[in-house]
């Protein structure tokens, strides 16, 4: 029955791309997406920025991290009505847009855009359709990655500023790591010459700057703050204030992090609500900014401004310790909209915690085995604390949406549930409008809004209509297991023009996990070019992760080939960054790949440590507690490092391997990539290195138009060149 559903779709999808022109690398960069990130209460209007790939070429990324430096990243700044699917343009495209946000009654926008070498503050009044610009009288420069507050009264916005001589010392700190002519990098200065240069760039003063006067009031002094927000009765400012003392290897310590509140007709006086420590900061507000909550000790804290000491509000009952002492270790989740509740997880469910009635009861059970179960994670909380709006996703094909959860009965109600992928999902905070992302899961998104009940759903974007006109693949979610016998899935894309019962070359594009399909430039490259694409999962292992992509990857082409779809002397395999490192590990590992291709991904670790310095100690935090996953020191192990090297294994590679790097990669330099192609040159192998001279990470995928381009076409010709190869032997 499958082959025969099969075989009528297949016939439905060639004729209907019969009509269609081929996807280019043109297409790729011409597809549009929206960013949105600020609507009104009551969700009438929604704000945010239109981009296609475009928007982000010609940058320099050799000026990564010079304060002086703003990147071309280009955007159109438009508002768009829920009821009518009005879109307005507030700034038109190629705007350089850093910050946007409603004032609470819903009349203006305010938004941060660089003109005339600087950031300056806009005003947009929805009554009249005009922007106008706040002319702050100010020697002092709007900060770029700058929030935007408004006051209750709907009267002044606080912004972050620069000191007036805030670029003539990041500039000093800059020139003398980059120009020199000499430059000293000394071991006992307790942080690294381009941390310095990055905490420099963090600094800013916080301001109110009144709307109708563009007048300035100092709030905060020149400092480093994180977590700024305003009190609901727009009293009182809260936030993070952070001082780096020392450089640190893995992720934490070397910081001082404090937690203060001041009120706004009294800035000078602080309220210190947590003290400054190296324990970093991860509190969540109520919806009145007043009280804030927290997870230390697996337990669940609460404090108000103005009170001295937490709250604990987790407790271990008899009935919670008798059935699993692990259970009674609890997380933070979310507040009830009215403040008096809180939600907090455990190993084996959700509790709500009543603050005022010093209650804790379990109002969900999460099921024994998570592998299995649909994922459901809260969206919304409804406002008469009734019921929770839940994401759903399940674990063993794509059904996807929304639900809805009684607390007290505990009952679930499906409101959309079906194939589409649902993303980025945001309520409205009257809670009367669900916005989401949309796709079929092969086309790319378009923005959608829809009431609580899910009954009125409506389009309110149309980015990409002509792409109706381009040959676009169709995806499959595939399951295998490894050799280990962990059950993975893999995203399967289709040839445009697939006829049912024909075999394919396939390529694989590498990375960590998959399981969501959704629209991808690469793999409509890829499917336009006549082969299968296909994104396979891994089981990753902290300290041997080079084994992962040999036991999995190739687990799931053999299931490929068993149902018939991939001739299997046509196997192709990328990655970019950290899966450009894996194919090159993989290709080190066999030789059934006809052809390899590596886009920005390390082959030394050991030399990548010390690689990037424009990112301090990321590297080294990388191998030994993040993705790269070794979990100890070079030191320590270093066979470990060695045996996760392909530079290390050159030798045993036979399969043709493209190198494509940037030389402005500040993440993983070309310099890293660069040794395998002279280690596999030295052996005689088949290597080709190609390095964008004015590129970054992605190589000509983040280089110019140009690049971008001519990296796709060397991509596809190098694929094509050794699939036909295979065709003679």
């Amino acid at each position: 029955m499958r082959y025969l559903a099969l075989y009528f779709f297949s016939f439905f999808f060639i004729a209907a791309n019969a009509q269609k022109t081929p996807f280019t690398s043109e297409d790729a960069l011409n597809v549009k997406s929206f960013d949105y990130s600020s609507m009104t209460d009551d969700g009438l209007w929604v704000a945010g920025t239109i981009r296609s790939g475009m928007d982000r070429k010609d940058v320099d990324h050799f000026r990564f991290a010079d304060p002086s430096y703003v990147a071309p990243y280009t955007s159109e700044l438009v508002i768009i009505n829920s009821e009518t699917g009005e879109i307005r343009t507030i700034s038109p495209a190629k705007s350089i847009i850093n910050a946007f946000e409603f004032s609470p009654d819903g009349k203006k926008l305010a938004y941060v855009k660089y003109e005339d070498d600087r950031y300056r503050l806009f005003l947009y009044d929805l009554s009249t359709d005009k922007s106008k610009l706040m002319d702050i009288k100010d020697e002092r420069s709007i900060s770029p990655s700058n929030e935007i507050y408004w006051t209750k009264d709907n009267t002044a916005v606080i912004i972050a500023l620069r000191a007036d001589d805030w670029l003539t010392i990041g500039d000093s700190l800059y020139r003398e790591a980059t120009v020199g002519p000499i430059t000293v990098y000394d071991g006992n200065e307790p942080l690294l010459k381009w941390e310095k240069i990055r905490y420099h760039s963090s600094l800013n003063e916080v301001v109110k700057v009144d709307i109708r006067s563009a007048m300035i009031t100092d709030i905060l002094p020149e400092s480093r703050y994180d977590d700024v927000n305003l009190t609901e009765n727009g009293d009182t400012i809260t936030f993070i204030e952070y001082n780096p003392k020392k450089t640190a290897y893995q992720r934490k310590g070397g910081t001082d992090y404090g937690l203060y509140a001041i009120a706004l007709d009294n800035p000078s006086e602080r309220d210190t609500l947590i003290a400054p420590s190296e324990k970093r900061i991860n509190i969540s507000w109520d919806e009145s900014k007043t009280h804030f909550a927290y997870t230390d000790s697996s337990h669940i804290y609460v404090q108000s401004i103005g009170q001295s000491k937490p709250t604990k509000v987790s407790f271990d009952t008899t009935e919670i310790s008798k059935k699993d002492t692990m259970d009674a270790k609890f997380s933070f989740m979310r507040w009830r909209h009215d403040g008096k509740a809180v939600l907090a997880s455990s190993k084996t469910g959700y509790w709500l915690i009543d603050i005022d009635q010093n209650t804790m009861n379990k109002v969900y059970d999460l099921p024994e085995d998570p592998d299995e179960a649909p994922s459901r994670s809260i969206i919304h909380w409804s406002k008469d604390g009734n019921s929770w709006f839940m994401a759903y996703s399940a674990r063993d094909k794509w059904e996807r949406g929304m639900v809805k959860y009684d607390i007290d009965s505990r009952t679930f109600t499906d409101l959309m549930l079906d194939s589409n992928l649902y993303s980025r999902w945001r309520v409205s905070k009257e809670g009367n409008q669900f916005f989401y992302n949309f796709s079929d899961g092969n086309l790319p998104n378009d923005l959608y809004v829809s009431d609580p009940g899910f009954e009125g759903t409506k389009q309110l974007t149309d980015l990409n209509p002509w792409i109706s006109t381009r040959k676009i693949t169709r995806t499959e979610l595939v399951k295998y297991r490894d050799v280990d016998g962990n059950e993975l899935n893999g995203v399967l894309y289709y040839p445009v023009d697939y006829e049912e019962g024909k075999k394919y070359p396939l390529v694989c594009e590498l990375y960590e996990t998959f399981f969501n399909n959704g629209y991808r430039p690469s793999m409509n490259m890829v499917a336009n070019a006549g082969y299968f694409g296909f994104r396979p999962s891994v089981s990753l292992e902290e300290g041997y992760p080079g084994e992962a992509w040999i036991k999995g990857v190739t687990s799931g082409i053999n299931k490929l080939i068993d149902m018939g779809l991939v001739d299997e002397k046509k196997l192709g395999v990328h990655g970019v960054s950290y899966g450009g490192y894996a194919t090159s590990l993989l290709i080190s590992q066999t030789d059934r790949f006809a052809a390899a291709i590596n886009i920005s991904g390390k082959t030394n670790i050991i030399s990548f440590l010390g690689d990037s310095p424009k990112i301090g100690t990321r590297n080294y935090a990388a191998a030994e507690v993040g993705q790269d996953r070794i979990g100890v020191s070079l030191w320590e192990a270093p066979l470990k490092y060695i045996n996760t090297s392909a530079v290390m294994f050159a030798d045993r590679i036979k399969t043709p391997h493209l190198l494509l790097t940037g030389e402005g990669d500040w993440n993983v330099t070309a310099l890293n990539t660069r040794e395998l192609y002279y280690a596999m040159r030295r052996l005689g192998k088949d290597v080709v290195w190609v390095n964008y001279q004015k590129a970054g990470h992605g190589a000509g995928y983040n280089g110019s138009a140009t690049d971008y381009h001519d990296q796709w076409k060397r991509m596809l010709e190098w694929y094509k060149k050794y699939f036909d190869k295979a065709d003679e032997e």
